[in-house]
Formats: C-alpha cells, structure tokens, sequence
C-alpha cells in the first residue's frame, strides 16, 4: 500500500475493496465492510464537528473492543483530531487525568462505563461532551447513533488535508511508577511500525486477527486496527479478554500476538490434553495437530510474545507442537515493536533483530538505545521528559538493559530501573527469576520477588484459579495443601535453575485475586511493583524476620 497517511490508507483499502468485510463481532451474525467502516467514520466525523471537533483536538473513546470503536476513531482521524483511547478498568481519577491532559473534547463512552465518565467530567476544569452507546446520554451529551445521523464528510478532502507528521493517536502508558504519560505517535510512525512490522512477520492480504486487548494498548492498536489497514485483514472483536480461547477456535486467526501470561495458560491446557495420551501418542506429528487445532492456532502463519519476560520453556512448548512463537520487543514510544524474530529464524531467549530502518546501539550502562522513524513525537506536555528520553543524537533511552550478539539478535536482561542489588552487591533481574519459577507451575498465576538491598530473596505468589479449578481444588486455593504442596514443588524446581544469590528462600501464598487494571497489574497484565511491595509491606516484613 503506498498511503503516506492513515487517512490515505484506508481511502485506498476502501477503493480497492469495497464490499470485502472488514469487521465482525464475536458470535455476531453482523460484519461490516470496508465501505460501511468507512461511511460510518464518515458520518461520526460530520457528528464530532456539530460539537466543535477540530484538527488538533482530543477525542476519547472509553469502549471495549467491538466494531463501533473503528468508526468513531477514525472519525476523529478524518478531521485530523487525535483519537485516544482509554482503560474501560481506569477510575474516574484516571480518566479525568487524561481528559486534563489532553484536553479532552468528547468521550465515547460505553453504557457500563458511563457512571465513571460522568465522575471523571466533574473533577476536570474544561468538561468535555459524553458521547454514549448503549443508552441514554446525561444532560449536555449525545448518542453515537445522534451523531450518525449527520450528513457524511468528503473522504477525498480528509485525504488531501491530512499529514504525514499529524498525530493519529496519543497512547497513556499503563503507569507502573507513576501517573501515565502521553506517548504522541503520528502517522509516519505508525505507518511505518505496520509495514516493517508485517513484513517481517510475513503477512500476506486476507488474513485474520482478532481484536482482544484492550485498544488503549499500542500492539492491540498496531495488530488490529493499523497493520490490519496495511494488510487488508478481516478483523473480530472481542469485547472480553477472558473469552480469547472461544474466539481463537472461533476465529483460527493467521497472526496471534499475546501477553506472555495466556502462552503460560494456552500451554497449561494443551499440557492437561497430552498427559492423558500415551508417552509415545504424545510425540506424535498427528497429535501435535491435533492439539494445534483445538487451541484455534492451526492456520496461524505467525504467533508472537511480547511486552514482558516470556520464560523460555514456554517458547519451546510451542516450538514443539508445530507453533514457531516468537518473541517481540518494543514499547509504546516505539510504535509497539523494534525487534522481532523472523518466523523461519526463531532464537528463543531472544527478541530478534532490528526492523528494517531501526538502529539500535548498548550504552555504556547496558542500557539498549534505539532510533527510528517509529519514535514518538515526545511525550504529550511534558518538554522535559521528552528531553531526558532523547540522547543528543537522537537515540530514545529504552530503559531496558541487554546485548546485542554478533547476528544483531536482541536479548533483554531486564528493566533498568528494575534491577535489583542484594546487600552483598550482586545485580539480580526480578523479571527473569519470576519468569524462571512460573514456568514450573500453572498453578502460579503471578510471582513477584522481592530482595533489592537485602540479605536474600523473598516472594509474593497469587495461585491461578483456572489452574486450580482444574485440579479440583474448591474455597480459598491458597490454603489448599494440594495446591501448597505444588507450589513448594514448583520453587524449589525453579531455585535448581538459578543462581544461589538468586533463588527464593522464603514465600508467602496470598489468597488473594489480582486482577487486571487492579493495584497490583496494569490492564495489560505488567506488575506494579512498587504499588505491591507498599500493600503487603507487613508480610514481605514477616518474610524477612524468618532465619534462613
């Protein structure tokens, strides 16, 4: 495709293929396509000008994913406003943070979400319009069907109008340390990020996606609405994480990209699978297929990891059954990706090497540098940690700490920040022993470690209730002793494989249920780690007062 704008982008798509679905929902009878997609974009456009839309302007859109999100963002796209999406699990608190900062002029909001909306308008200075789905709008908003309503803008001028420098969207990091940051990404990054990222990927046109995380994610954003633009992929949304495993049997998606913790759980399921077999039915070519098949991912041409540690135990699960994964580094300041394995030359433990058009560079620190056209414009009113991000020649700071090996493979040791150092001065990876551990055991659905300036390590464990509903466990998993026993099993088999300065010597099994978008991960799953260490100080203390 040769669009140097979004807007270009999908004017040609549209062209080219007008009656080719693009969009439909998860057991909806309902598809929408290309030209639907875009009248319908057309039309919110005419609606987000009636309430004083322009170029420039913010446009949020509090929604879970569903076929609707496509027309209202790209509304705003074709008045050269910048869409922006928000966590459906943010507090009124978080909303109204990004509604301060970007000045926004109009939320989309779903029915479910509107008593936050409505929280969040109170606690900002400049309210902005409720624009709602699902049900009737408060005093002073609208409805997305109100605004459907309005004559359609003219594509070809949205086309002539736009500009490869205009934003297409600002991403809100998750927030592990601190309030979220605006992350300004135009349209030649994202452009950019879908193309190299889909070659390397070797996406072919007609492929299949589903749309799952949420689209306030930067890879959820770049896998199904961008590179599905690029490549002309028919996209299914969604609108409930927890319900991937129905959509991916459903869908059987060409390209799969998730977090390492559904690889953890989809391994976890097909290992139950194979142990009923026979030893020699389960190396069976045959079986292998077979269990392809009933994942959903047995005409997946490419399957990726990313944005956490991806144990390298599970990779190799994968590789073994017939599913090449391959993991992917990047960020949201990068467009979501800067390294990935090629498909047919996957090293696992490995990132890959640069897309094409990336340098990457080791600082002297270990700290792995990268500049590109897929960088960031900066960070959304903040001109000094937009400076501070940036070295003098131009390479952003990733944060992250590895090397680089001979072939330009990328292999990430942990974040910068993250490290930790025992009192006796050794430098220890939290990431890397958690992913270590957690690989011994479905039954561990998050661990984190703690031991930066003590003696020795401790850990928090929270028991996967998926895990344990299938061993039968019933009440609090926790006090389980099957379940203890498991757990034991799984740190001591994980300690084996570290370092003796690594290992966990003490542990607690807390009975509670971390959710995402809770205290304790962001929405997509990443641990905040300070936020934990200052909600169970007591017991990481106690952890401490044991002699070992």
């Amino acid at each position: 495709m040769s669009g140097s704008t979004f807007t270009e982008l999908v004017a040609e798509v549209v062209a080219e293929r007008p009656d080719d679905v693009f969009l439909r929902a998860l057991d909806g009878d309902e598809t929408w396509t290309w030209s639907r997609f875009a009248d319908d974009a057309r039309r919110i456009a005419a609606g987000y000008r009636s309430l004083g839309v322009d170029a420039g302007d913010s446009v949020g859109l509090l929604m879970t994913n569903r076929p609707e999100f496509y027309g209202a963002d790209f509304g705003a796209v074709l008045l050269r406003a910048v869409p922006m999406s928000i966590y459906a699990t943010s507090s009124p608190e978080q909303i109204a943070h990004v509604a301060r900062d970007s000045r926004l002029k109009v939320l989309v909001c779903e029915a479910p979400f509107l008593p936050a909306a409505i929280a969040a308008r109170d606690l900002v200075d400049e309210p902005f319009t409720l624009v709602v789905i699902g049900t009737d709008p408060p005093a002073g908003g609208t409805t997305l069907d109100a605004l459907r309503a309005h004559d359609p803008v003219d594509l070809d001028a949205a086309v002539a109008a736009a500009d490869p420098e205009d934003l297409l969207t600002v991403i809100y990091t998750s927030g592990t340390t601190g309030p979220s940051k605006g992350v300004e990404l135009t349209h030649r990054a994202l452009l950019t990020a879908a193309r190299t990222i889909g070659e390397v990927a070797q996406q072919e046109p007609g492929g299949r996606v589903i749309c799952w995380l949420p689209m306030a994610h930067i890879a959820e954003r770049d896998v199904s609405y961008y590179m599905a633009v690029q490549f002309r992929s028919q996209v299914t949304t969604c609108p409930d994480p927890r319900r991937i495993g129905e959509a991916l049997q459903q869908v059987r998606p060409t390209m799969f990209f998730a977090v390492p913790r559904v690889w953890e759980k989809l391994k976890a399921g097909a290992e139950r699978a194979l142990s009923a077999l026979p030893e020699a039915a389960r190396k069976d070519p045959k079986t292998h297929a077979g269990v392809r098949a009933a994942l959903g991912l047995d005409q997946a041409r490419t399957t990726n990891v990313g944005a956490a540690p991806c144990a390298p135990e599970v990779i190799e699960f994968f590789h073994g059954i017939g599913i090449p994964l391959a993991e992917i580094w990047g960020m949201s300041e990068s467009c979501a990706a800067a390294t990935l394995n090629p498909t047919d030359a996957v090293r696992i433990g490995s990132t890959g090497p640069a897309l094409p058009g990336i340098e990457l560079r080791v600082a002297d620190d270990g700290e792995i540098l990268l500049r590109g056209d897929v960088l960031m414009r900066g960070y959304r009113n903040l001109p000094e940690a937009t400076a501070e991000a940036f070295t003098e020649d131009g390479f952003y700071r990733t944060g992250d700490v590895g090397r680089i090996d001979d072939d330009g493979y990328v292999w990430i040791l942990d974040r910068k920040k993250e490290l930790m150092i025992s009192s006796s001065g050794k430098n220890m990876s939290p990431a890397n022993i958690e992913a270590t551990i957690k690989s011994a055991s479905p039954l561990i659905g998050q661990i984190v470690v703690v031991g930066d300036a003590r003696p020795y390590n401790v850990a928090l464990i929270v028991v996967d209730p998926d895990a344990a509903a299938a061993l039968g466990v019933e009440g609090d998993a926790a006090e389980d002793d099957g379940v203890r026993a498991e757990i034991a099993r799984a740190i001591e088999a994980g300690n084996a494989r570290l370092s003796r300065v690594e290992q966990v010597k003490q542990y607690r099994i807390l009975g509670d249920d971390w959710v995402p978008g809770g205290t304790e991960l962001t929405p997509t799953m990443k641990l905040k780690r300070k936020p934990i260490e200052q909600r169970y100080a007591g017991e990481i203390d106690a952890l401490y007062a044991t002699s070992v």
